[in-house]
Parts: C-alpha cells; structure tokens; sequence
C-alpha cells in the first residue's frame, strides 16, 4: 500500500510550495491538483468560453485532456499534449479555475486521475478535498491555512517581486471571495477532515511550516 499525504486548505496557504519542499525532503512524489484544473481553465479562456454558461463548460470539457508527467521529480501539466506549466499561475487563470472547479463532470476525470496516482505511488497531494474526498484514507492529513490578510500579502510580494504592479486590498477580496466559493460549493467544498493536522502558518516562516510538517510525516510513516 502507498504512502499518502493529503494537504488541503484555502488559496494561498502556501500548500504547494510546502508539498513539494516536503516531497523533496522526504521522496515522495508530489501532485499538485489545483494545476490540474488550473489546465482546464486554461483551456476554457484559449476557447473564449463564457465562464458563467455551466452548460458550454460541460460542453467543452471533453475536448480539454490533461495529463500528468514527472520529469527530474517534477510535475509537469500537459495540456491536450502541450506543457502548459508556465501558464498556469496567472491571476485571471486561477479565477477561472476557482469557478469551474465545483462542476461535477469537470471534477470526476480530475478525481479519478489524481486518485490512480496516489494508488500507484508514495505521494504528497495538495488541494481543497484530498482529506476529504480524494484520499479519504490518507495516512496522514494536514489543513493548511492563514489568515486572509496575511496570503493577501504573500501573493501581493510575489506579485511585486516578478515585477507586476498590484493592489493588496484587491488581492485580498479576490482571495475571500474565492474562500467562500470554495466552502460553499456543492460539490467537495472545502472543509477540513475530522483526522486532519490544522496548521496555522499565519506567523511561521517556510522553513518552520516544512519542519512542522516533516515531523508530522515522520511519525505517522
């Protein structure tokens, strides 16, 4: 039997940068979900697709296949056979994503995918439902989060730091705003497991969260 991590919690917790420190630290692959529909909502913008027809979305999601391949112990995202890893987090994509994640059809091929990887592998697998739905029985699971204001900011220095001007309070709307979409989706909303780890990384560093995090992993092997 694998060896699963779910690691789950709002946008910008830091989950992936986290996951994959950890997947380093520890070998284990490391299955970045929010990726793969970041894939699907890449396709749906190319498309010109309206975001708020739910029926034009089911319609076009046949046509978007994502598939997923380690490279150097790297995830890389293949969108309709392209690499699409560096277009997959912008803003505008992220957004869409938040909105077509919660549409049924859009989420069983994601489930089922990122379900056969953990089967098939030792794994570190992030996202808003890995706890609860996709990896139920995960041997051990953590709920990451912080304070809104506090991944406001998080997102506004990067922002900054690749030279891409931005208003903090905007980010920090958008990203309550896609909290609540999250939580209150009708399918696999966001929510912690009743067995998972809560992790408040509001007023730890990167390095205290990994540590944290290693030796939850160390103790539950």
């Amino acid at each position: 039997m694998s060896y699963n991590v779910a690691v789950d919690g709002p946008a910008g917790a830091g989950k992936s940068t986290i996951a994959k420190a950890v997947a380093k630290e520890l070998n284990l692959i490391y299955v970045d979900t929010g990726a793969m529909y970041r894939a699907i909502a890449l396709y749906m913008l190319r498309q010109g697709v309206d975001l708020t027809d739910r029926d034009q979305i089911i319609e076009m999601c046949p046509k978007a296949h994502v598939t997923i391949r380690y490279e150097n112990g790297v995830q890389v995202v293949f969108l309709n056979g392209e690499n699409v890893n560096a277009f997959l987090r912008t803003e505008e994509v992220g957004e869409a994503a938040s909105v077509i994640s919660p549409i049924p059809q859009v989420r069983k091929n994601m489930v089922e995918l990122q379900k056969s990887l953990a089967a098939e592998s030792d794994c570190i697998m992030d996202g808003r439902d890995i706890g609860t739905c996709v990896l139920p029985d995960a041997q051990l699971k953590i709920y990451l989060t912080a304070s809104s204001q506090v991944r406001a900011k998080r997102r506004y220095d990067e922002l900054m730091a690749r030279g891409e001007i931005s208003d903090l309070e905007k980010i920090k709307e958008d990203i309550e705003e896609r909290d609540y979409r999250d939580m209150h989706r009708e399918t696999s909303p966001l929510a912690q497991a009743e067995d998972a780890v809560v992790v408040d990384t509001s007023d730890m560093t990167v390095e205290e969260v990994i540590g944290r995090i290693i030796g939850l992993c160390k103790d539950r092997a």
